[in-house]
């Protein structure tokens, strides 16, 4: 959007928090940029510049607003439910891959050259690879200076920095305050040790407007696997296989978006901890836009003006996701609950957590090849599709990845035995984050498009593209299902 200089000066006239994230300004008269819907005076638009990224911003030499705060913002849209080379580098750089492996490493997942890399991200974010994961260390950094009590040189090093001195003229730099004066902004909450060897953090998750909690939060409530979820006293926790370690998080619809509480075995997975749980709850979805676009069919316009800004309930892995669809294969929700905790219990990873309930991490696609038959208490048919589709993960045959190639991912999954549409399309939807994935068999869709007198529904499907993903959630929740309640949370707790 940000090539569209009409449609930005608009925005930033009308301070429109719709964009935030999507784009941001730099105010060249003053040297500093933010997000769309700044309070401060609006510039004129002689002194403006506009960039896709707050990396670009960084990059041209400006530093980043004090009052609206640009990198608190929910990350844009378009890098989440696009398919392309572009959209999957940057998810991979927000997911730490840069950090982990370098820039080789990102662009070996990429099956590019290191040159053609960094022209990709320089085209199309504006930076490169080493800036984008530079701006995602600062505001780590700056997370923790205002959410911790943790001393620098710890927060130095959790962030990313390879030295308290790069740490120190980062933050200068970017937002033109030492990390003592950007601490003083703080809220004033405290790291905690909470046992376990796990370090805890509060965090509030920024989301865009409107945000309907009921079906994502719903969704991951019914579904819980005994050991590595669990919902008590209105929070859902789970627990969360990391790069390096493992955490525990706790998860509630909140006032400011979503209210989080993250225990860490090791500190510096936070960013990557706060990506997999964004992309979890679908936070950086555009409501606005999904909800005009799906509005305009008078058979779904219903449906949406009662529950606008519904989510998509995705994944933290897309291994897992894979693995807990095929168990679910033709079965209730409560047997496949029931299948997800035998499999846990046998080889899942046993964890030490200070919350009752959660005692395991779900296992890799490793550990499920070693599971016994006996685990498996269903026809061999589906036990033997589970296992060819864990080696084929395991031995990285089919990547489900944050930084998959969509359409080749479903390609390969077709192409498996034991797996058919509704199987990819659920895949697809939840685990790959495609926004267009349609399970257009699924018995929930069949029986919507019944009431709402369809005949026709693949056919008529298409002119929700590229939403369709969306349009599930509203058609799934004409019937009634614990999916789409959450007990004790105001218009939640009755059922669609």
């Amino acid at each position: 959007m940000y090539t569209d200089r009409d449609a930005c000066l608009r925005a930033i006239r009308a301070k429109d928090a719709r964009f935030d994230g999507r784009f941001y300004t730099g105010v060249l008269t003053t040297g500093i940029y933010c997000r769309p819907s700044c309070p401060a005076r609006t510039p004129l638009p002689a002194n403006v510049q506009f960039f896709p990224t707050a990396a670009a911003a960084q990059q041209a030499g400006f530093r980043a607003c004090k009052r609206c705060l640009p990198g608190a913002t929910p990350g844009s849209p378009d890098w989440d439910v696009r398919g392309d080379a572009l959209s999957r580098a940057v998810r991979l750089i927000d997911d730490g891959v840069v950090d982990r492996d370098g820039v080789p490493g990102l662009a070996a997942r990429l099956g590019y050259s290191i040159r053609q890399l960094q022209r990709l991200l320089a085209d199309g974010a504006g930076a490169g690879p080493l800036a984008l994961a530079r701006a995602r260390r600062a505001q780590t950094a700056r997370t923790l200076l205002e959410a911790t009590s943790l001393p620098h040189a710890d927060i130095a090093f959790a962030a990313g920095f390879s030295s308290v001195r790069s740490f120190n003229a980062t933050m200068r730099e970017v937002y033109a305050a030492t990390p003592t004066e950007l601490r003083g902004r703080g809220p004033g909450r405290h790291c905690r040790p909470g046992g376990s060897g796990l370090t805890f953090v509060d965090l509030d998750l920024a989301v865009r407007r409107p945000f309907c909690p009921c079906n994502v939060f719903g969704h991951l409530i019914a579904t819980a696997i005994d050991g590595v979820e669990v919902f008590r006293d209105g929070v859902y926790h789970r627990t969360l296989r990391l790069p390096v370690g493992f955490a525990v998080v706790s998860l509630a619809p909140g006032a400011a978006g979503v209210s989080a509480r993250l225990g860490l075995s090791d500190l510096g997975q936070l960013p990557t901890a706060v990506a997999r749980i964004r992309r979890l709850l679908d936070l950086d979805a555009d409501p606005v836009a999904i909800d005009s676009f799906l509005g305009d069919d008078p058979r779904l316009a219903p449906l949406v003006a009662a529950h606008p800004g519904r989510r998509i309930p995705r994944g933290v892995d897309g291994d897992e996701i894979a693995l807990r669809i095929l168990l679910g294969q033709q079965v209730s929700t409560a047997a496949a609950r029931t299948h997800g905790a035998r499999l846990v219990a046998a080889v899942g990873e046993p964890v030490e957590t200070p919350l009752p309930g959660l005692t395991h991490l779900f296992p890799t696609a490793e550990r499920v090849l070693d599971a016994p038959d006996a685990v498996f208490a269903f026809p061999a048919g589906r036990r033997d599709t589970i296992r060819r589709t864990a080696l084929a993960l395991a031995d990285g045959t089919l990547d489900l990845g944050v930084g998959a190639d969509r359409d080749e991912a479903r390609a390969k999954l077709l192409a498996m035995r034991g797996i058919g549409p509704w199987t990819v399309e659920m895949i697809a939807m939840r685990g790959l984050g495609d926004p267009d994935a349609f399970p257009a068999t699924d018995l929930g869709l069949v029986r919507a498009a019944e009431r709402l007198g369809v005949p026709d529904l693949a056919a008529t499907s298409a002119a929700w593209r590229p939403w369709r993903s969306y349009a599930t959630q509203h058609l799934w929740a004409l019937t009634p299902h614990a999916v789409n309640t959450i007990p004790g949370v105001p218009g939640c707790e009755e059922r669609s």
